[in-house]
C-alpha cells in the first residue's frame, strides 16, 4: 500500500506540456507592433502634410504676399499722382483769391475814369486810362493760362454752386431763375470755385389787378 501511494504521488508531480495551437494562451506582447514602423507612423503623424503639399502652401502664401504688396505699391503711386496733380492745379489757390479782388478794383477804375476828350488834360487821361485797360486785359490773359476763369452769368440760369442771389426782379420776358444783373463778377480756378457771382435773378411777374372788374360786377 505504501508503494502505490508513492507512485500516486510520483505521478501527480509530473510538469505538463505546454499547449500549442489554439488551446495556447494570449500573451501580452502579442499585439506590439515590430520595431521601427511604430516610429514612421509617429513621425508621419507629427509632420501633418506631405512635404511637397506644406511646399505648395509655402509658395501660395507667399505669392499672395507679393501681389498684396504690388496692389499696395500701385496704389500709393497714382494716389502721389493724384495729389501732385492737385497740387500743381490748386497750388495757388490763396494767392489767386487774393488776387481777384485786386483785379476788380483795377476794373472799377477803368470803369470810372473820365471819357471826355474836352476837358483839361484830357489827352493825358485817356492814354493814362487807356494804358491801364491793356494792363487790366494782359492780367486777365495771365490768369486765364493758369486756370482762373471769371464769372459772368447775365442771361444764364441761376446756378447756386457759383452764383450768389442778392435780390429777385419781376420779368415778364425772362424765365423765373434768370441772372439779370452781375453786380459782383465771380472767379473760379479750374473747376474750383474762388468767389461767386453776385447777381439778381429774375422771378415771375405778379398779375396785374384790373380795377374796373369790381365796377362792372352787380
Amino acid at each position: 500500500m505504501a508503494e502505490e501511494t508513492k507512485k500516486d504521488e510520483d505521478a501527480g508531480t509530473v510538469p505538463e506540456a505546454p499547449a500549442t495551437g489554439a488551446d495556447a494562451p494570449e500573451t501580452a506582447g502579442a499585439d506590439v507592433a515590430p520595431e521601427g514602423e511604430s516610429a514612421v507612423t509617429a513621425g508621419d503623424e507629427d509632420a501633418g502634410l506631405d512635404p511637397v503639399e506644406a511646399l505648395i502652401a509655402e509658395r501660395d502664401s507667399l505669392k499672395d504676399q507679393l501681389l498684396r504688396a504690388l496692389a499696395d505699391v500701385e496704389n500709393m503711386r497714382r494716389r502721389t499722382e493724384r495729389e501732385m496733380e492737385t497740387a500743381r492745379k490748386y497750388g495757388h489757390t490763396g494767392f489767386a483769391r487774393d488776387l481777384v479782388g485786386a483785379i476788380d478794383n483795377l476794373a472799377r477804375a477803368v470803369e470810372a475814369a473820365p471819357k471826355s476828350e474836352e476837358a483839361p488834360g484830357a489827352e493825358a487821361v485817356n492814354g493814362l486810362v487807356t494804358g491801364i485797360e491793356m494792363s487790366w486785359q494782359e492780367i486777365q490773359a495771365t490768369m486765364e493760362r493758369h486756370g482762373i476763369r471769371r464769372i459772368s452769368p447775365k442771361g444764364e440760369k441761376f446756378d447756386y454752386n457759383f452764383h450768389q442771389a442778392m435780390f429777385e426782379m419781376p420779368s415778364a420776358d425772362l424765365a423765373p431763375g434768370t441772372v439779370v444783373e452781375v453786380v459782383q463778377h465771380g472767379y473760379v480756378l479750374h473747376d474750383r470755385l474762388l468767389r461767386p457771382a453776385m447777381v439778381g435773378v429774375s422771378k415771375a411777374a405778379e398779375p396785374q389787378e384790373n380795377s374796373g372788374d369790381g365796377a362792372e360786377k352787380t
